[in-house]
């Protein structure tokens, strides 16, 4: 693809070479989002080049070896071996790639401040290759004005103009670990680019592995969208699981009165308590938010609020714990726990602020040292500096050596009735044992209001 002085003809000819699949994708990042994305774009037929600073998942594709577990085995190895994707650390090739997305982590600091550390140096990184014609498209969870405040200033250092030059946007990713059914290439998203040109060749490159793009405005709505969406699950999740400890308090299932409530037909969405959130988005976002509010002299107390109640829940979860403790004939320091599930949902092998390693952290820091976990999703931990590995297996053995066994994730895999058959004391903060029969007077529901 080449640079023509018209703006109208260079774009078409970008469109022309994006329909025909005669470009190069350039994918930064490749973890639970960029990883998968590639491998889109690599199935159909366009080359592609994966980018990260991590020798170990380099390595790892090089080997045609598959570290996501949302994508097939079979599919990795396959782009691998045909050369439709290739995989380095080396950033300087991004000068190679037409259209290039960075999908970097935005963590937040120990004081809840944005880290968009990882967007402004892999920003400084493809600003050093970038040429006439490239399509940046950022996908990163962030914060609005991110895209046009310091992703542009960074490639414009060297003179070239978004929409001129260059094309700029905004796509946020909507990934969600452990769907079977949403996944890539037909979860809808949103683009927004800095000028018109860029949000239609920003669509066009999406178009080619995504059923249904849906265009913004401006770069600030598609990241505003994205914080919306996920600050929309925080808060109507705060809100079941206040109403929990209140039911816990007065007497009520919270557990039943959701379900009761879902059978509106209209005006009612159902959320269910827990041990708290975990993952990426939902978490972070709220103060991503909160943060960005305060530049324009606006607390967002609602949505900070709702944040704190999340973040409370694993305590909730360790004083039902330490209760539970002091109903039988053990202290704390004898008494062994064990967590049933470590991961931050079911069915997935992402710790990424799990609920249940903050469960487990608590309770070490409370002096309970016999604290173990078994989850056949991660073998090993780190929690406070110690590696913990899973029990090898989950067995009628394994249950009766513990004092207290914790549901805090519910994944499939676990046979619940052997679980409630075999424990002295089950606290289960999921509704995962709803469906056993039998004796379940020792089974302790988060939100039942026993």
């Amino acid at each position: 693809m080449t640079h023509t002085t018209s703006i109208n003809s260079t774009v078409s000819q970008l469109l022309t070479s994006i329909q025909s699949h005669s470009f190069t994708v350039g994918v930064v990042g490749l973890g639970y989002v960029g990883l998968p994305l590639a491998v889109e774009f690599a199935m159909k037929g366009i080359k592609t080049l994966g980018i990260d600073i991590d020798n170990r998942k380099i390595s790892s594709l090089v080997r045609g070896e598959n570290y996501i577990q949302d994508i097939s085995n079979d599919n990795v190895r396959t782009v691998i071996e045909n050369g439709t994707l290739a995989a380095t650390t080396d950033f300087s090739r991004c000068g190679e790639c037409d259209a290039i997305f960075i999908c970097v982590p935005t963590p937040f600091t120990p004081n809840k401040d944005p880290d968009i550390s990882h967007i402004v140096h892999s920003t400084e990184e493809v600003a050093k290759s970038l040429r006439a014609g490239q399509i940046i498209i950022l996908k990163s969870t962030t914060f609005p004005g991110t895209t046009t405040k310091y992703v542009q200033p960074i490639l414009e250092r060297g003179g070239m103009k978004a929409g001129r030059d260059y094309y700029l946007a905004f796509s946020p990713e909507r990934i969600d670990p452990g769907n079977k059914h949403w996944h890539t290439g037909n979860t809808p998203i949103v683009v927004g680019g800095v000028t018109a040109d860029c949000t239609t060749l920003a669509c066009a490159v999406n178009q080619v592995i995504i059923e249904k793009i849906i265009p913004a405005s401006s770069p600030d709505v598609a990241e505003m969208e994205k914080l919306l969406e996920n600050i929309f699950r925080s808060v109507n999740i705060a809100l079941v699981n206040e109403l929990a400890q209140l039911c816990d308090r007065i007497g009520v299932n919270i557990w039943e009165v959701v379900d009761a409530a879902a059978t509106k037909p209209f005006g009612f969405m159902p959320f269910y308590p827990g041990p708290g959130i975990g993952g990426h988005c939902i978490l972070i976002d709220p103060y991503y938010l909160s943060w960005m509010g305060r530049e324009f002299d606006f607390e967002t107390n609602f949505i900070t609020l709702a944040a704190e109640v999340n973040e409370s829940m694993p305590f909730y979860v360790r004083s039902m714990i330490v209760r539970e403790i002091a109903r039988q004939p053990i202290t704390m320091d004898n008494a062994k726990v064990l967590l049933l599930g470590i991961a931050f949902k079911r069915d997935v092998d992402d710790l990424r602020h799990s609920p249940a390693l903050k469960v487990a952290e608590l309770l070490f820091q409370d002096g309970i040292k016999n604290v173990s976990y078994y989850d056949s999703y991660i073998p090993s931990t780190n929690i406070l500096g110690t590696v913990v590995n899973s029990e090898k297996s989950l067995t009628a053995e394994v249950l009766q050596q513990h004092d207290i066994i914790v549901i805090t994730t519910d994944h499939t895999d676990f046979d619940y009735e052997m679980i409630v058959r075999n424990s002295r004391v089950v606290i289960d903060t999921r509704n995962a044992c709803k469906n056993v029969g039998g004796d379940k007077s020792h089974v302790v529901l988060l939100g039942d209001g026993k």
